[in-house]
């Protein structure tokens, strides 16, 4: 540790450079992490939080586009809920809508259709659940928009009218909507198009999106078997996701944006080892020549390398979590998470030394007698 330490004393400037550039590639995976996993939230938050385990959608229908493509009937259900291991299914309806509310606030919501009372219902926390036909409780969110309690929301382009009488905890969103969730008739008429007074045909409160299933406890789900009987095409809830409008495409393009963000920070830092393994090859090849062996000194290299990246990258990543501060609970979609800044630092920090290690090999091909000039 003697050559490493006495180079990060002396070699101040040059080493604070560096330390500089891995900061700055520190607070910018950060940023990008908190991204990601904001975006996540405003796309499926509203999903995540349901306490379905799978949704069984129409038969053959593309994964990418279900919730908007999909329609399945009463039978599906009944179907379902005689399966191995389940433990309920219901109905459940989802389409995206525009509306306005007699305040004037225009909003664009994710009507959720669910059955009054159902296990897929959920409970208001400002307010009173959904119990009647005509009515909506929207995720908490939607106040920032203007929405009140009482508000009475007019839904393009049909005209059906709504009545807020609740507010969900926290953020409950789809597709970067707001959700609002409505008794399934309600779902049903509004996604029927059906105009207020006017006469609704039996076949409209028949389909629905998808059958929402909920496992027994413990138990492991055969969906290919319900599938078979049922006639229908199921995705577990996580695999759900990707069917939320935009969602497959942003966290794909996140990804890999901090893949390179990863290979360059591995080239940045290998490189600067590089410079300042050619820099130091006479100072090595003393060491060689009063017998340092080869791992002593690959020891050495990589512990300067530890200190400099566990020193930027603690200094980045405090740099970027106060700036995610700042942009949480703005506009736009961040959200700060724990564990994925952390594992995130333990990649950075890993494919720096895996760097740096590439680098310092080059101190086992050093030779003393040459690198002394005792060759001339």
């Amino acid at each position: 540790m003697f050559l490493a330490l006495r180079e990060l004393r002396f070699a101040r400037g040059r080493f604070a450079l560096m330390g500089a550039v891995v900061a700055l590639i520190a607070i910018l995976m950060v940023l990008l992490s908190g991204l990601s996993e904001g975006l996540v939230n405003d796309g499926v938050s509203g999903l995540k939080k349901m306490p379905a385990t799978s949704f069984a959608f129409q038969e053959n229908v593309s994964k990418d586009a279900a919730f908007s493509r999909s329609l399945v009937g009463a039978g599906a259900v009944e179907s379902w809920k005689h399966q191995p291991g389940v433990a309920d299914a219901t109905p459940f309806g989802n389409a995206l809508a525009n509306a306005t509310t007699n305040g004037g606030v225009d909003i664009d919501l994710a009507l959720f259709g669910v059955e009054p009372g159902s296990w897929l219902a959920p409970r208001a926390t400002n307010g009173s659940s959904v119990v009647d036909e005509g009515t909506v409780l929207l995720s908490s969110t939607a106040k920032k928009a203007g929405v009140e309690l009482g508000d009475v929301l007019t839904v393009a382009p049909a005209g059906n009218t709504l009545k807020v009488v609740g507010f969900l905890d926290g953020q409950h969103t789809f597709g970067h909507v707001d959700v609002g969730y409505v008794p399934l008739r309600t779902w049903q008429e509004v996604r029927a198009g059906v105009r207020p007074g006017e006469a609704v045909q039996s076949r409209v409160y028949e389909e629905f999106t998808a059958v929402a299933v909920r496992a027994a406890a413990g138990a492991d789900l055969d969906l290919a078997a319900g599938d078979t009987a049922a006639g229908t095409t199921s995705l577990t809830l996580k695999q759900s996701f990707g069917a939320s409008p935009g969602f497959t495409a942003e966290t794909s393009t996140l990804n890999l944006i901090q893949g390179f963000l990863y290979a360059i920070s591995a080239l940045v830092v290998g490189a600067f080892f590089t410079v300042i393994t050619i820099h130091r090859r006479q100072e090595v090849a003393v060491l060689r020549a009063m017998g340092a062996s080869t791992g002593s000194l690959l020891r050495d290299s990589l512990a300067q390398s530890l200190i400099l990246l566990l020193l930027a990258t603690g200094l980045g990543v405090g740099a970027g979590v106060l700036l995610g501060a700042a942009l949480t609970g703005t506009s736009m979609p961040f959200h700060l998470d724990p564990q994925p800044i952390a594992v995130a630092s333990a990649a950075l920090i890993a494919l720096g030394m895996v760097g740096a290690a590439t680098a310092v090999l080059r101190i086992t091909r050093v030779d003393p007698l040459t690198a002394l000039g005792g060759n001339r």
